[in-house]
């Protein structure tokens, strides 16, 4: 199954940010996770847990303590995690998560329209198989870079509300991305 086929199915997406929020992503029925704490020593610890609930996982490199967005770093998490995508803010990286054969999914924030239009232009020199725009709640922008890509795209950061969810995917988000596990099993 492809990425967007995948998120199309499971439009809600838990990003989980701790432990706590771990254990109640073990219980629910949501099937992606956005992994966005840890450290190199636990991150395989959270990913195995996960899987073992058989969670679509995918780790925002980013914020992995000891863990870099670079070539050596995507690979370690390739071969020694049952990761399915990696997520990142940075552009440079994205062709080394396809050169591992993992779903890129590139994070982008809009505070301004130079950033839409320098977000566009990334997307289409990077080729990610999904974007995630932050915020989410960004309307307008979703309906604007929807129009000018062809990927999926996550809306994430600032979902509070079942409201967030449905003005997020009626704008042409496919999927949302949210830690509030209030709304992972809508």
């Amino acid at each position: 199954m492809n990425l967007k086929d995948m998120i199309v199915e499971n439009p809600v997406i838990a990003a989980i940010r701790n432990d706590e929020e771990l254990e109640k992503v073990l219980s629910s029925d949501v099937s992606i996770v956005f992994i966005l704490y840890g450290t190199i020593t636990n991150v395989s610890d959270i990913c195995n847990k996960l899987k073992y609930k058989g969670k679509i996982i995918f780790i925002h490199i980013d914020f992995i303590d000891g863990i870099k967005a670079n070539a050596a770093s995507i690979k370690f998490l390739k071969d020694s995690l049952p990761v399915d995508g990696i997520i990142t803010t940075k552009a440079s990286s994205i062709k080394y998560v396809k050169q591992n054969g993992l779903y890129a999914i590139q994070r982008i924030f809009l505070i301004d329209t130079l950033s839409v239009e320098t977000g566009i232009k990334s997307v289409y020199e990077t080729k990610p198989d999904a974007i995630e725009i932050m915020p989410g709640i960004a309307s307008d922008a979703i309906k604007d870079i929807k129009n000018n890509v062809r990927i999926p795209i996550i809306a994430g950061g600032l979902v509070k509300t079942k409201k967030d969810v449905i003005n997020a995917l009626s704008s042409g988000a496919v999927a949302v991305s949210t830690s509030k596990s209030v709304l992972w099993d809508l």
